[in-house]
């Protein structure tokens, strides 16, 4: 008869099984948490070595020594890289509790606000030989509050250098001005206080996350961006703005002493029209008056005569000069005008008939004095010349304005001459052209035997300032000219009408 009981046998595999189900019951399944911690750490691994967990090397959760909420805490560090060897690899993991700001010399890197979650930087390229600064600015929401950091550089020559979360950590008062780029440390900055060591409560052991930042690159400084070429950018245009303060002022200065120049000249042309032109012409009523009394063909009578004529000639030039004084003259408009009046009066006597050819609207800008005297000088030349010399029954006088040129022809349809064959020591149009390439202008004449000649002016209306214009403009060429204008050799557009003279 067998015995109640369990043999030794069905105990042992009793226990057996009442262990397996003991441990089946009691074993917790790891939770969705640290799933993905370990698949995201199982994502850092250096390329180069073996798997590395991301908590290596991370200190303690760190504070102030007192915690709000709504709590800002600024978090300031320093280390030194050596001048031995390059750095070959460095590494910063850190988070806070709540939100974090990281600064690297004053240099954001970045940002973040989940504290169950890690963040990776490799800022190797930021580094260079000296002492930097590491800043963290920590933000609290409500409740705990920490910070966490690790990290390691690794040098050339072996060694490493390691900061972690500790009380080496100082705590920077809010009102501290440019604390991220501080390289000293201030005596009021307390140190950072350990909330709990890593993996103490109220935070995790294992992260839910791990961001692996991209690697940070050194800002490209261009030249325009460093200081130097700023503060010579500033002092350039500091210079080029007082430079044209004085040009104003001088501009200034030159319109007031313009416009008393303008009043001036217009006071003498009224003086010399009413007071010496009045002498003059009664002058000239008191010697005929005289030439009255005295009989007919005496000497006395022939030379009152001869002193009326010649105060009558004066008047004539005094006409003249107050036309050029008169500052209300200045104008292409009344130019054209006085140069076609003279004309006509000149060649009334001579069986030279005058046409005149001007444009319609011509502009009523400015022309200085001096630039409408010598053209005036230089008309007055060439059609004394061809009164005197060359035989012509018809001459053509055209005005044109281009631009801010003025262009003056004077053509006769007399026998003309051969410029080769002209005496050139007594060639008057060599003064004319002088004086046309003072002013910035030219002249330039066209003649050949029986075919009549012509005389061509160009002339800036504005007296030239800079001999470069002056030489662009000495170098344009006018609507209306012919090729054999164009072909003319540079010595033939000095040769005179009066080839005689």
């Amino acid at each position: 008869m067998r015995k109640s009981g369990f043999s030794p046998g069905e105990r042992r595999l009793a226990a057996i099984v009442l262990l397996a189900c003991f441990f089946a019951a009691g074993t917790p399944v790891r939770g969705a948490e640290a799933a993905a911690a370990d698949k995201a750490t199982a994502s850092i691994q250096d390329d180069a070595g073996p798997y590395v967990s991301p908590t290596n090397g991370l200190g303690s959760w760190i504070w102030a020594s007192n915690t709000l909420s709504g709590q800002t805490c600024q978090f300031w560090h320093t280390f030194e890289i050596p001048d031995t060897g390059p750095v070959t690899n460095a590494r910063l993991t850190m988070t806070v509790d709540n939100e974090f700001t990281l600064y690297l010399d004053g240099r954001e890197l970045g940002r973040g606000a989940e504290w169950r979650e890690l963040f990776i930087y490799n800022f190797r390229r930021l580094l260079t030989p000296g002492r930097h600064v590491l800043a963290v600015k920590g933000v609290n929401s409500t409740g705990y509050a920490g910070m966490l950091f690790g990290m390691q550089i690794d040098l050339a020559d072996g060694r490493k250098i390691e900061v972690k979360s500790d009380e080496s950590w100082r705590i920077v008062p809010a009102d501290a001005s440019r604390w991220e780029t501080r390289t000293q440390l201030q005596p009021d900055w307390p140190a950072a206080t350990i909330k709990a060591p890593l993996g103490g409560l109220p935070w995790w052991q294992q992260p839910i996350n791990v961001n692996v930042m991209p690697d940070l690159q050194p800002i490209k400084v261009f030249f325009w961006q460093t200081g130097w070429f700023q503060i010579t950018l500033l002092l350039v245009c500091g210079f080029v703005i007082l430079i044209s303060f004085r040009l104003m002022a001088q501009l200034a200065l030159h319109q007031k002493e313009r416009w008393l120049l303008q009043q001036e000249r217009a006071r003498i042309a009224r003086e010399i029209h009413d007071d010496i032109g009045a002498r003059m012409t009664q002058l000239v009523l008191h010697g005929e008056v005289a030439q009255s009394g005295l009989p007919a063909g005496s000497e006395t009578q022939l030379q009152l005569v001869q002193i009326c004529e010649e105060a009558r000639s004066l008047l004539s030039t005094m006409d003249e000069i107050l036309w050029a004084v008169n500052p209300r003259r200045d104008t292409l408009r009344d130019f054209a005008a006085y140069v076609c009046k003279y004309a006509e009066e000149f060649l009334a006597p001579t069986k030279i008939q005058c046409r005149f050819e001007v444009e319609a609207e011509i502009s009523a800008a400015g022309f200085d004095l001096p630039l409408r005297r010598s053209l005036l000088m230089a008309i007055k030349e060439t059609l004394n010349n061809a009164v005197k010399h060359s035989d012509a029954t018809e001459l053509h006088l055209q005005i044109r304005h281009y631009g801010q040129r003025l262009l003056v022809v004077v053509q006769d349809n007399g026998k003309g001459f051969d410029p080769a064959t002209a005496r050139s020591e007594r060639n008057g149009l060599t003064n004319m052209a002088q004086r046309m390439n003072e002013l910035g202008g030219g002249c330039l004449v066209t003649s050949r035997p029986a075919q009549g000649c012509r005389v061509e002016f160009n002339i800036p209306i504005k007296h030239p300032r800079q001999t470069v214009w002056r030489w662009f403009w000495s170098r344009r060429q006018f609507p209306g000219q012919t090729n054999e204008t164009r072909n003319r050799p540079a010595d033939e557009s000095s040769q005179s009408h009066d080839h005689t003279k």
